[in-house]
């Protein structure tokens, strides 16, 4: 590991000194690629040097034992032991930072919720898991834009596809993947009984035209007149746009906009990453078939959280984490289980290198 961290040393500081030449600095272009990678390395570095740095100390305090006065033998092993603390905690803390990263990670992110087993229940809770992921947008201060929705006539949605913009959205929301269980006595319930639920959930990363080779060909536009809320304007014109891949059978509806133009757009980034989803689904079903992971991007079909209204409980199945505040949680208050998810996803990468 630690001849791979020279090696990324002598790159940060080739780094350091291209980003600081004016002639680097005037192509906008090259400089600002230039800083991302520089900034990627910049805390691996930091964590090194700390590494580094706690080695000699502990070379320094080992010299001190051998002196012949008993307190500062005594001073030199408290020193050596908070040396040796040190150094063992950024040894694991590099560990990670030098886990393969994500492509990904960076990206904006295109969310999927359908409404599944349960009927108007079911569309009603998907309408609660927009509000969820909504609100944990803003509180990262990202911005969320709905591109297509398909109300319930009891509440919530049937299916509402949205995108989600900004630094790092990826790589929090990628786990979310899979099947939502609610538990909960419905509105509609005059029994009082209590029913169960299922919503799924479906999380792509926003792809450029570079990762994905589309042919125009085999892509089919129609173009309808858009329903739901929205004002005169996009009732009354063909704005709507529905978008088939004839080879896939993808089929992509976009109406948010009054623009036909700007609902066409939303629907290829949508085509786009559904298309490299595919690939990389199947990349992740041929490691599966060898040997199946805990947490990743999981399955579609896979069971990975319960929302228990009656108990105020949430439970993440891949993870076996249990909170109970689930009101805090649906109001965007996530942090916590994203952070459960990251770090069993690090430790799993982590044993699989071992």
């Amino acid at each position: 590991m630690f001849s791979g961290i020279e090696e990324l040393e002598r790159k940060f500081i080739d780094l350091s000194d291209k980003i600081n030449d004016p002639d680097i600095i005037a192509d906008n272009a090259v400089w600002r690629k230039l800083m991302k990678e520089h900034s990627d390395l910049a805390p691996i570095i930091e964590k090194y040097n700390e590494y580094k740095q706690a080695l000699s100390d502990i070379d320094e305090t080992k010299l001190l034992l051998e002196e012949n006065d008993e307190d500062i033998r005594t001073l030199a092993k408290e020193e050596l032991a908070d040396a040796n603390a040190r150094m063992e905690a950024a040894e694991e803390e590099l560990k990670i930072l030098m886990l393969p990263k994500d492509p990904n990670d960076d990206k904006n992110v295109i969310m999927e919720i359908r409404g599944g087993a349960g009927g108007d229940e079911a569309n009603i809770f998907a309408g609660d898991l927009f509000r969820m992921y909504s609100r944990y947008a803003d509180a990262h201060r990202w911005k969320v834009e709905v591109m297509n929705a398909n109300e319930s006539e009891m509440g919530g949605y049937r299916e509402i596809s949205f995108m989600i913009i900004g630094q790092g959205a990826y790589s929090r929301l990628k786990y979310e993947s899979g099947v939502h269980r609610v538990q909960r006595v419905p509105t509609t319930e005059s029994g009082g009984r209590i029913h169960t639920s299922t919503v799924t959930v479906a999380v792509l990363p926003e792809v450029e035209e570079v990762d994905v080779k589309l042919d125009m060909n085999d892509c089919k536009f129609d173009v309808f007149r858009a329903s739901g809320n929205g004002g005169q304007c996009v009732n009354t014109t063909d704005s709507a746009v529905r978008l088939t891949h004839i080879p896939t059978g993808i089929v992509i509806s976009c109406q948010d906009e009054k623009s036909q133009l700007k609902n066409k757009d939303k629907a290829l980034k949508v085509l786009m990453s559904k298309l490299y989803d595919l690939e990389q689904q199947r990349q992740h079903d041929e490691v599966a078939a060898e040997r199946k992971s805990q947490i990743g991007r999981g399955n579609r079909n896979e069971r990975i959280r319960t929302y228990n209204f009656p108990q105020g409980r949430l439970t993440d199945h891949r993870v076996n984490l249990t909170i109970y505040r689930l009101d805090s949680v649906l109001n965007g208050d996530l942090d916590e289980v994203m952070d459960t998810l990251i770090t069993a996803d690090r430790a799993e990468k982590l044993a699989m290198g071992s």
